[in-house]
C-alpha cells in the first residue's frame, strides 16, 4: 500500500508540473475524442472581449486530476504509515483528501481565475488612432525613432517613422495614422488640431 500512494504522489505531482509549464491542464478528460485526435479547450469566449468556463469545464481535467492524486498519494502514505488505521479508513480518508485538494484547485483556477480572463479582440490591439509619445527621436527622411503608449492596460513601445518625413522630437505627442510591418507612421498631434486657414480672398 506504501508504494501505490508513493507512486500516486509522485505520479500527481509530475503531472500538476506538466499541466502547468507546457499548458497540458486545459484538456478535458471527459470530451477527448480518442478517434479523431481531437480535444477541447476548457475557455471559450462568452462575448468577443470576456472568457467565460463554468458552462463548459468538466469537474474532472488535467489540472484537478493530477491534485486529487498527488493529495491522495501524500496523505494515504502519511496516514498508512504513521496513522495506526485500518486500510479501508485510509484509503477513505485519503480519498477525502484528494477530492478536497482537489477542489480547491477547481474553485481557484475555473470559479475565480479563468472566468476574469479577458479575450483580445483586433479592436484591443488596433494601432491606427492610438495617441503616443516620442521616446526616441524620430528622424527625418524615413529614419526610424520610438514611442510609448498605453493599450490593454500595459505600456507598450513600438518603432515609428514620421508620416511627413519631418523630424519629431522626444516628448513630442503623436497619433499613429497606420500600421505597417511592426512600424507606426505617425503625426504630431498638434498639427491634426491646428486651425485651417480660409484660403480664399
Amino acid at each position: 500500500m506504501i508504494t501505490f500512494f508513493l507512486i500516486c504522489f509522485v505520479l500527481g505531482l509530475v503531472m500538476s508540473l506538466l499541466a502547468v509549464f507546457t499548458g497540458l491542464g486545459r484538456v478535458h478528460l471527459g470530451h477527448i475524442h480518442f478517434g479523431h485526435a481531437h480535444t477541447h479547450l476548457h475557455v471559450h469566449a462568452k462575448t468577443p472581449t470576456h472568457a467565460s468556463a463554468n458552462a463548459t469545464i468538466s469537474a474532472i481535467n488535467g489540472f484537478t486530476l493530477p491534485a486529487f492524486l498527488c493529495w491522495f498519494g501524500g496523505a494515504g502514505y502519511l496516514l498508512y504509515r504513521y496513522s495506526g488505521f485500518y486500510s479501508l479508513l485510509v484509503i477513505a480518508l485519503a480519498t477525502a483528501s484528494g477530492l478536497l485538494g482537489a477542489a480547491m484547485i477547481y474553485a481557484v483556477l475555473f470559479k475565480f481565475l479563468i472566468p476574469r480572463e479577458r479575450v483580445l479582440s483586433p479592436e484591443d490591439t488596433r494601432m491606427d488612432g492610438v495617441i503616443a509619445e516620442v521616446s526616441d527621436e524620430i528622424r527625418a527622411d524615413g529614419g526610424i525613432g520610438e514611442i510609448l503608449f498605453s493599450q490593454t492596460g500595459a505600456r507598450r513601445s513600438a518603432a515609428a517613422r514620421s508620416e511627413s518625413g519631418i523630424a519629431i522630437a522626444r516628448g513630442t505627442e503623436v497619433v499613429v495614422l497606420h500600421y505597417v510591418r511592426g512600424v507606426a507612421y505617425v503625426s504630431p498631434l498638434n498639427e491634426l488640431h491646428s486651425p485651417v486657414h480660409d484660403l480664399n480672398p
